[in-house]
């Protein structure tokens, strides 16, 4: 038996045990760094498992003690100094499903069901859940694989039901730094009457997502009651998906794919769809960006997406509309959460200075969600998303949401440290690079530094001179400042030619 000790480490999404590398248990059976273990109190025989660290330090672990990680001491609910005992895990025995799919074989229903579960009962490692995102990856998924692991991820967790017939939803499949227009978006529909209860993500691999966005305004985490009674109140709502624990088996998945900037067709599908069906949505729009620099690079790979995406939401009673939108660039003028929370206020309260691009696209978004509606007739979405925005009935919305959901007073006290990239060359802009962008402003510290990223002041199209700045670099931290500088310098993202190059509809579909 070993004294239980709470180890103030976040392990993101893995349960983590440390015992002393001096244990006269280790030494006596043996165990070994990064095996799974059980961890059982008071003869219970339902045992929280973790990935076992040996500690040297006796300042972090007595010889006598088994120290938990954050999540693991959370998900065991007992206090310092209770006495457990542990045991090796047994594998998973959905592990063999994953050797299968490392082998290119496709996998039936109740494999993807049995793989989502033990992840969720944390029966995998980090390591173990990167091979098989890595073979989805790989070998593909078909897109019968996409229903199964996209229902399996909906079983995982929470579903909401909001007794309406139609519950709007959209969502961006991402790639596009400042595309913030769900934050538009929402209030504008919400001010016409229909639901929307936005449950989104945090970035992945971009340098904000519009949780991380939202929340330099709001408070994000909120419990489902509150969310209930936001969206009950105000018809809209614009949280952090994780708090609900709605598809939790997705937000784990998330936490590996993050570092490893994994992204796969099949699984961006399962994970999109797997939220939106859980969190009760009814009618989704969904926003593909095409583009050389985006993450669907040409028309015909956004058509193929579109058809997984309509069959998946046929098979699970989702009605689903797709929109290709212009991917050749960044959305709006800033890129992290607080610069593009300040663009969101820019057009919500109908400033001269805000982004038309950011502005225009939200409208069309609008636009098309607001006929979900059968009292608008179709072509009339744009012009009524337009009159809500310019009568101020969009901007009164948001400021409710925000007032429902708890304001924001996390506040910088000191200024970011900035640097000024600049034309190497006159001419005209012929493209800017969305994953340079996004790299830059990453590097710079967003989203975790909310207040860090960049700030656009030309785009394509735009006539530069010699010396013109091109964009601000903002960090917190000088390291942070010294990674991105250093990245513009070698990669500045801006393509700069003599001719003007020809312009073309922003919305390609």
């Amino acid at each position: 038996m070993l004294k239980l000790k709470s180890v103030a480490i976040d392990t993101l999404k893995e349960n983590v045990a440390y015992l002393h590398r001096d244990c006269p248990l280790y030494r006596t059976i043996d165990f070994q760094a990064l095996m799974k273990i059980e961890i059982y109190i008071n003869g219970d025989t339902n045992p929280v498992l973790a990935v076992l660290n040996i500690v040297e330090d006796d300042s972090i672990i007595q010889v006598d003690e088994l120290g938990l990680s954050k999540q693991a001491f959370e998900q065991l609910s007992e206090k310092e100094g209770v006495m457990v005992r542990i045991a090796p895990a047994k594998p998973p025995l959905s592990l063999k499903a994953v050797h299968k799919k490392i082998s290119g074989e496709t996998l039936t229903k109740n494999e993807f069901s049995l793989i989502c579960h033990d992840i969720l009962e944390n029966r995998y490692s980090k390591m173990e859940i990167a091979a098989f995102l890595v073979a989805c990856s790989h070998s593909g998924l078909e897109r019968e694989e996409v229903l199964f692991l996209t229902e399996a991820m909906v079983q995982s967790g929470e579903t909401l039901n909001w007794g309406e017939s139609i519950v709007v939803d959209k969502h961006c499949i991402g790639g596009i730094p400042g595309n913030r227009t769900t934050m538009i978006v929402v209030p504008i529909v919400a001010a016409h009457g229909m639901l929307f209860p936005k449950t989104s993500s945090r970035a992945i691999t971009s340098p904000a997502g519009t949780a991380d966005t939202m929340e330099v305004l709001a408070k994000v985490e909120i419990p489902i009651e509150k969310m209930k009674q936001v969206v009950q109140q105000h018809r809209g709502m614009l949280s952090w998906g994780g708090t609900a624990k709605l598809a939790p088996v997705d937000d784990i998945l998330i936490s590996v794919e993050r570092p490893l900037s994994m992204d796969s067709t099949g699984q961006l599908v399962a994970s999109i769809l797997s939220k939106k069906i859980a969190a009760g949505s009814t009618h989704l729009l969904i926003d593909i960006p095409v583009g050389a620099s985006a993450k669907i690079h040409s028309n015909q790979d956004a058509l193929k997406l579109r058809k997984v995406f309509e069959y998946i939401g046929d098979q699970l009673g989702l009605h689903i509309e797709i929109i290709l939108t212009d991917g050749s660039q960044p959305i709006g003028n800033g890129i992290g959460p607080v610069l593009e929370a300040r663009d969101v206020e820019k057009v919500l309260k109908n400033k001269l200075d805000a982004p038309k691009d950011l502005r225009e696209k939200s409208l069309r978004l609008a636009g098309r969600i607001l006929e979900f509606d059968p009292d608008v007739r179709g072509g009339q979405g744009y012009n009524i998303a337009r009159d809500i925005l310019e009568s101020g009935r969009a901007y009164e919305k948001m400021q409710s949401i925000i007032m429902a959901q708890g304001i924001q007073t996390e506040t910088e006290d000191d200024e970011p440290l900035m640097y000024e990239v600049k034309a190497e060359k006159s001419g005209y802009i012929h493209a800017i690079d969305n994953f340079k962008i996004s790299s830059i402003a990453s590097l710079a510290g967003a989203p975790i530094d909310k207040y860090a990223g960049i700030y656009l002041f030309k785009k394509v199209g735009d006539n530069v001179t010699k010396g013109d700045v091109l964009y601000k670099i903002y960090a917190c931290f000088k390291s942070n400042f010294e990674f991105a500088t250093q990245f513009a310098i070698n990669n500045n993202a801006y393509s700069i030619d003599k001719c003007s190059p020809t312009s073309g509809d922003s919305y390609l579909l």
